[in-house]
């Protein structure tokens, strides 16, 4: 019953925290921002002003799959975001330009999260197939199971945690930036901007409520010395 009520609570709030960030990017992808540059050329402009020159900036189809590739150095923006000259497109353009500073001047929590990609989608993997391969089944002991489901979820939720620096900071650098290179101007713009970019964020917090909530869930048993049946 406990897990259920984790499980509905979790999908509420994924599907609130997804819902506000494409409202807010619909909303402003339809405001043109004044400057009249487009997402790629101001992933550009700040590239460029950081002395940054070997990150390619790449279009591609996908919608608000817009991400910095720190392995392979290439920002990857949707059609959209990449030709599009509104306030969305430029605050999302400008965020992955942020990642991009981030790697060049060594901020820790890229770093930390860069390190831990490996170890966290073998974690996925767990709480993924264990309830079902192993303790389902009965091949696992109970006690073994909650203990290995809880040190996977207690990773997958430090990721989480060390994701969060790494997102607010770069919505901060990006805002930051588009304000002092004359991008965006004036109260009205750079709000549109914060608004996109902070729901946006709130996706990284769903993400991480939902993994200490489900860390929780399998590490308090074993601290109280009791099983769940």
């Amino acid at each position: 019953m406990t897990l259920m009520l984790i499980f509905v609570l979790t999908i509420v709030i994924a599907l609130l925290a997804q819902w506000q960030v494409r409202r807010m990017y619909h909303r402003y992808s339809r405001v043109p921002a004044a400057s009249g540059y487009t997402g790629a050329e101001v992933a550009h402009e700040i590239l460029r002003g950081a002395g940054i020159r070997d990150v390619a900036i790449i279009e591609h189809n996908e919608m608000l799959g817009d991400h910095y590739d720190p392995i392979h150095k290439r920002l990857v923006l949707s059609a959209d975001n990449y030709h599009g000259t509104s306030l969305a497109a430029l605050g999302v353009a400008a965020h992955e330009a942020g990642h991009a500073l981030q790697h060049q001047q060594a901020y820790k929590p890229l770093h930390w999260r860069m390190a831990a990609v490996g170890a966290t989608n073998f974690a996925s993997q767990i709480v993924t197939w264990l309830p079902l391969l192993g303790m389902a089944t009965g091949l696992l002991a109970t006690s073994t199971g909650l203990a290995v489901m809880a040190g996977a979820w207690a990773l997958i939720m430090t990721f989480n945690l060390i994701t969060l620096p790494v997102e607010f900071d770069a919505s901060s650098r990006a805002k930051a930036m588009l304000m002092r290179l004359g991008f965006v101007s004036g109260h009205a713009e750079n709000a549109a901007v914060a608004k996109v970019l902070n729901a946006a964020a709130m996706t990284y917090v769903a993400a991480f409520i939902t993994s200490l909530l489900y860390m929780l869930y399998y590490l308090l048993p074993i601290l109280s010395g009791r099983s769940r049946e």
